[in-house]
């Protein structure tokens, strides 16, 4: 095959990008390297196998070249993190939504399938113990940018149905509920590697609120491969599913485990919202995942545990600092 994988450079498009290569296809990837980077295809940068194309994804000339070539489309690029989404709001809201349809109709276009990656953000502060699709949405004022980025990616799901019902394209969207692992950045406010690395940096590890929040995070390598599988299913086709772990987790309780993984003397801080994010900063209380539609699919099931995901951020973490300190 040969595939299209937009924001291949970022974290989870470059796994998916190692993991097509590696079944044997043939890989565009389109990234304007704001997020991610090329060090992230450092383990694939000379297969002969990869094209790599510095771009936007809302760069109708460049979207429409990559997309004539390919067999099918992975639409993984977006504008992600709270701290990212909180600074440029504006960015994400034209990335999110105007890259998604630009794509999209690049791929009606040249008739070709597309998987569009969503995020459990959609489903704002609904706060049920393992959330469906179909479940509502309830989300802050529009006014507040920290929803921002779940308004774009229901638009983008939007988008993507209509397509769907009027144009007939072929696509799948996938919801990811705290897909985690290597290459992962605690930049724009990922807490796993922001713990991982202020604890292997002997920095005090910074819980926002109360860390009573619980969370659900799944390896990226138990992701990629449902993505995969999702869009080549037929049966997936037009429908949206989501993927994500069962283990819940509170944040305190998470940073009491990164410590102990990682053997550090960090000690472990509160720090208000206010004080991460700035005045009115709205968070959800519990985001757990009902994975079952994925799972009855295409055989979804995290094989890996949220102790396999804290030790192989860790073990990345502890190669950078070695090339950092080399």
């Amino acid at each position: 095959m040969r595939t299209l994988v937009t924001g291949g450079a970022g974290f989870i498009g470059s796994h998916l990008t190692e993991h097509l290569l590696s079944a044997g296809d043939e890989i565009v990837v389109l990234d304007d390297l704001s997020i991610g980077g090329e060090a992230n295809l450092a383990a694939v940068s000379d297969h002969p196998g990869l094209r790599v194309v510095v771009g936007s994804v809302c760069d109708r000339d460049v979207v429409d070249r990559c997309v004539r070539d390919v067999d099918r489309v992975f639409h993984a690029a977006a504008s992600v993190g709270v701290l990212r989404i909180l600074e440029k709001p504006l960015q994400g809201l034209r990335t999110n939504m105007r890259g998604t349809e630009v794509v999209l109709d690049a791929a009606l276009r040249h008739d070709v399938p597309i998987l569009v990656t969503s995020t459990s953000e959609v489903y704002g502060k609904n706060s049920k113990v393992g959330l469906c699709e179909d479940d509502d949405r309830i989300l802050g004022s529009p006014l507040k940018s920290r929803w921002s980025y779940a308004e774009a990616k229901a638009v983008a799901e939007s988008l993507t149905k209509g397509y769907v019902t009027e144009h007939g394209l072929t696509a799948v969207i996938v919801r990811l509920f705290n897909t985690v692992g290597p290459r992962q950045t605690g930049q724009y406010g990922m807490v796993v590697p922001r713990f991982v690395g202020q604890a292997l940096s002997g920095q005090p590890l910074t819980v926002y609120g109360g860390g009573e929040q619980i969370r659900c995070f799944c390896h990226v390598l138990d992701v990629v491969p449902a993505m995969v599988a999702l869009l080549e299913d037929e049966r997936a086709h037009g429908d949206v599913f989501n993927l994500g772990g069962t283990e819940q987790v509170s944040i305190a309780d998470l940073a009491e485990r990164v410590v102990a993984a990682t053997g550090s003397t960090s000690e472990i801080v509160h720090l208000s919202y206010e004080q991460a994010y700035g005045e009115g900063f709205e968070d959800m209380r519990r985001r757990v995942p009902d994975s079952t539609k994925a799972l009855e699919r295409v055989g979804f099931r995290p094989r890996r545990s949220l102790d396999d995901v804290i030790a192989d951020v860790a073990d990345h973490w502890k190669s950078r600092l070695e090339v950092e300190h080399a």
